[in-house]
């Protein structure tokens, strides 16, 4: 097993935080100037939000289906409006923002940033096409059935690193242990559709002589199931840390790949901590 520090994803995570903390403190200077000038706000926007910025840390797989093993980065971004209560959120959240919130039901907007993946990555990859860095944009919908569990969709579709659309589904049970201490887990599943698998598990001709994988052309299926866990610290009204963990296992589109029947690995591991950090503002 290889375990190798992915540069480029940890330099984009701390770069990514940098410019959010300094969109959160411009947000509650804001709100500091609009309350001095005592000014009422009737428009969309008007209202309390809230914006929560952070990074995580973690071991993943060097690519999706890799046996290897890596050190990276992501950057943690939530935005919405403030509620009587805070909202539970998860790592696996991508970047969001909630038009929609009524305390049982949220919809918004999602993001997520999807670094690139050619042969530096792994040698498993040589032979294929590279999957340059890109962007995924789509909604999300939160329903929360009880004061105590989750359901989460994210939909999102793909521009520059793939054409594709990929849904991941989430359920997550929580409850607080201590007044400072929160447990979460629950199952994990992701659909893609086949301009999806096609990026990041097809091979076609010329790619199979190149490599010396099996020809692959992969359809609209579903990619991986798994469970993930999660304990929170919250270590001051504004700041929390987690550690966090998760297994999953490739079927259906994803298992079906050369590149992992042949190189890789079905059973995919992550484990690492995060940090984060809320910034209340009023519009």
């Amino acid at each position: 097993m290889v375990f190798r520090v992915a540069r480029g994803s940890v330099v984009w995570g701390y770069r990514f935080m940098a410019a959010a903390l300094a969109l959160g403190a411009a947000l509650s200077s804001s709100q500091q100037a609009v309350a001095q000038e005592g000014e009422g706000g009737g428009g969309l926007f008007s209202g309390n939000w809230y914006l929560t910025v952070g990074v995580s840390l973690y071991r993943a797989p060097r690519y999706e289906g890799s046996r290897d093993y890596k050190l990276a980065a992501m950057p943690i971004l939530s935005l919405g409006r403030a509620g009587g209560q805070p909202r539970f959120t998860s790592r696996n959240d991508n970047m969001s923002l909630a038009f929609i919130d009524t305390g049982s039901f949220r919809v918004g907007a999602v993001g997520k940033l999807v670094f690139g993946r050619d042969a530096t990555d792994s040698a498993d990859l040589s032979g294929l096409s590279p999957v340059p860095f890109g962007v995924e944009a789509g909604g999300f919908v939160d329903l929360y059935p009880a004061d105590w569990l989750r359901f989460r969709t994210e939909v999102r579709h793909g521009f520059r690193a793939h054409d594709g659309v990929v849904a991941d589904f989430a359920v997550d049970a929580f409850a607080d242990l201590t007044e400072q201490v929160q447990i979460s887990a629950g199952p994990r599943a992701k659909w893609g559709s086949a301009r999806y698998f096609d990026a990041y598990y097809g091979v076609d001709a010329g790619e199979s002589a190149a490599s010396g994988l099996s020809p692959y052309a992969p359809i609209s299926g579903m990619g991986s199931v798994g469970f993930g866990g999660a304990l929170t610290f919250k270590a001051t009204e504004k700041v929390n840390v987690s550690l966090f963990g998760e297994y999953s296992r490739l079927v259906d589109q994803a298992a079906a790949s050369s590149l992992v029947k042949e190189r890789g690995s079905k059973n995919q591991t992550l484990v690492g901590v995060s940090t984060t950090y809320r910034f209340d503002f009023g519009m």
